[in-house]
């Protein structure tokens, strides 16, 4: 199976799509032959739409099982089709560009060390988790410094030890570090995952993708 594709000639896939486990968020007029790439390797249902009119809908939304974090400034049409999908947080504050400002799985959720207490809190208690202010390589918009399903955490390669010391604080999860589309340490812009599997970008290199698939476990 081919692990890494484009959407619309851009490697950047993580900016402009989702994954959760079972279903992705990708932005109308996604190309074919990629709706066909995240299927086979991510078994999920696509879930069409914008975010606020916009296509970049992975920078926008973020989430687990229990539901998406969600800019609130998404229009009605909008909030209709993700609500057929699971509950849903909109985020009120100007911190929010949720896929972007937060990583989260079913056991933690990391954010902004910027966001304000309060919003924080209440993310936590959407998502059933813990809450946890992080960097990642000095990166504070932690949903494009690393990926998270409930395998691994694929994290910046210019992550510091103190920064995955505090990582490993929170999670017991196997963290490593990794790169997408030749050497990009925003691994969350080029790496969509779940835990049926990743599709990567494009210009992902088979060092790279090696090294996610040691991290979140899965091989061919």
């Amino acid at each position: 199976m081919d692990r890494t594709a484009s959407l619309g000639g851009d490697p950047n896939i993580g900016v402009f799509c989702r994954v959760f486990d079972g279903f992705a968020v990708i932005p109308p007029h996604t190309p074919p032959e990629f709706k066909a790439s995240l299927i086979a390797a991510c078994n999920v249902d696509l879930v069409e739409t914008t975010i606020q009119g916009s296509p970049i809908v992975g920078s926008l939304i973020a989430g687990n099982r229990r539901g998406m974090v969600v800019c609130s400034l998404a229009e009605a049409r909008e909030r209709a089709v993700l609500a057929e999908y699971g509950e849903v947080l909109w985020l009120e504050e100007t911190m929010n560009a949720a896929g972007n400002v937060i990583l989260a799985n079913d056991s933690f959720a990391a954010v902004h060390p910027d966001m304000p207490a309060g919003v924080a809190s209440a993310i936590g208690a959407f998502l059933g988790v813990e809450v946890h202010t992080l960097t990642l390589g000095g990166v504070k918009t932690v949903g494009m410094a690393a990926v998270t399903t409930n395998r691994g955490v694929v994290i910046n390669p210019r992550s510091t030890a103190q920064e995955i010391a505090r990582l490993q604080s929170i999670t017991e999860l196997p963290i490593g570090k990794g790169s997408v589309n030749m050497g990009s340490g925003l691994v969350g812009s080029g790496l969509v995952a779940n835990d049926a599997g990743y599709l990567a970008g494009s210009e992902t290199t088979g060092f790279e993708l090696g090294r996610i698939e040691d991290i979140i476990g899965i091989m061919e």
